[in-house]
């Protein structure tokens, strides 16, 4: 690989647009080299067509402990540091665990839970409304529907949101340490485990007592991995989900002509919640892969052993793909073809319950809070540039 390349990850500043770098290089070259914080080179790759290429080859590897992977993660290099995940997973092991969890994530089970998604989020308004102080839309909105989703879904008592809000805000901010990613997985491991104890003897419809009595006690999964498990799925199923809410009632309130077409038209809820995923594209810093063989993308040779970044942000603000990309359009058309969940084996297990809680979140919340605003100017919000899930620390808005 050529020693010229730029450093990466890019200084993000712009709340809702790519770093200019980014669409840069994905004109003049639909792969660049970049230079990573620990001096490694690693390949980008910017354009929709390209990305979808990376995605669906099995000549690149997901395992984050394989020489070459390319961690951008500071803190986080060694393979001590690195556990495995379903996002980190090759085939069959990631095929195998993934199946195990397919028929609890089906878009009819995602509809089902609608109506009481739907009670969560007026019940949710209403305590909005009673507020008399100031009122935070992550804290007191966003975080706790995918957050309650989650806890139902996996049997978790809902008592103890929080407490997993904090630890996995801990394991995905850049700047954490070892130490405290450490001691964060430590923590919600001991919980799990002794949850399923619990699921053991006091089984319920939930997908922790169906691993254990379906593959854990009949031997087919052991306790450890099914621990872990819960833990990829509960740190998964709750923190994007907010970052996207929060993150789509901004953008919407920035653009108050799109705003304005939503609500006098709710049936195209539907349709904005998938413009809104791809024009954000939250997921910043999350598809790294490793070349296992020698490979061609577009007309760039990757050798074994190099590694690669994919660029979901940059694929899903391709021209070649989506018409005025950088332009908000809830009326877009064709716009599911976007990425924001990722392509191929690791697309994203929960959209279907993403959609489900964004559409009714951002539907009631612009139905019922027609003077919602934000509290406190745009600059003075505190956005999470440094996470590897792009999003607001907290977010003060008026009702």
């Amino acid at each position: 690989m050529p020693t010229t390349a730029v450093r990466f990850p890019f200084t993000r500043t712009r709340p809702f647009d790519l770093e200019p770098e980014i669409s840069e290089l994905r004109e003049s070259a639909s792969i660049s080299q970049a230079e990573l914080f620990d001096g490694k080179l690693a390949w980008l790759i910017t354009r929709f067509d390209d990305v979808m290429a990376v995605c669906t080859n099995p000549a690149f590897s997901s395992d984050t402990t394989k020489d070459g992977y390319p961690e951008v993660f500071e803190g986080r290099t060694s393979k001590a540091d690195k556990e495995k995940s379903l996002i980190s997973m090759d085939p069959p092991d990631h095929d195998e665990l993934r199946r195990m969890l397919t028929r609890w994530f089906t878009v009819k089970r995602a509809e089902a839970m609608r109506p009481r998604i739907q009670a969560l989020v007026d019940e949710l308004i209403d305590g909005m409304l009673a507020e008399e102080g100031r009122i935070d839309l992550v804290q007191d909105f966003a975080l706790p529907i995918p957050t309650a989703v989650i806890c139902w879904l996996l049997g978790v008592p809902e008592k103890d949101h929080l407490f997993f809000q904090e630890r996995s805000g801990t394991r995905l901010a850049v700047a954490a340490s070892s130490a405290d990613v450490s001691s964060a997985t430590t923590e919600l491991m001991a919980y799990l485990d002794d949850l399923v104890g619990v699921k053991i003897e006091q089984p319920e419809d939930d997908i922790i007592s169906d691993l254990v009595h379906q593959y854990m006690l009949p031997g087919t999964l052991d306790r450890a991995t099914l621990v872990d498990l819960a833990r990829q799925l509960l740190i998964a199923g709750h923190e994007s989900t907010a970052s996207m809410i929060t993150l789509a009632t901004m953008l919407l309130l920035e653009h108050p002509d799109q705003l304005a077409d939503l609500r006098a038209n709710p049936e195209l809820y539907p349709s904005a919640v998938e413009e809104v995923l791809r024009y954000l594209t939250i997921a910043q810093l999350l598809v790294g892969r490793v070349a296992t063989e020698d490979v061609t993308i577009g007309q760039q040779v990757i050798r074994a052993g190099e590694g690669v970044r994919a660029l979901l942000n940059a694929a899903n603000r391709d021209p070649r793909v989506f018409t005025d990309p950088d332009q908000l359009d809830v009326r877009r058309p064709n716009v599911r073809r976007h990425m924001a969940f990722g392509y191929g084996i690791h697309q994203c297990l929960g959209q279907a319950y993403a959609r489900v809680e964004m559409q009714v979140a951002l539907e009631t919340l612009f139905r019922r809070l027609p003077g919602l605003a934000l509290g406190v100017p745009l600059e003075e919000v505190s956005f999470k540039y440094e996470s590897a899930v792009h999003g607001v620390h907290a977010l003060p808005v008026t009702v």
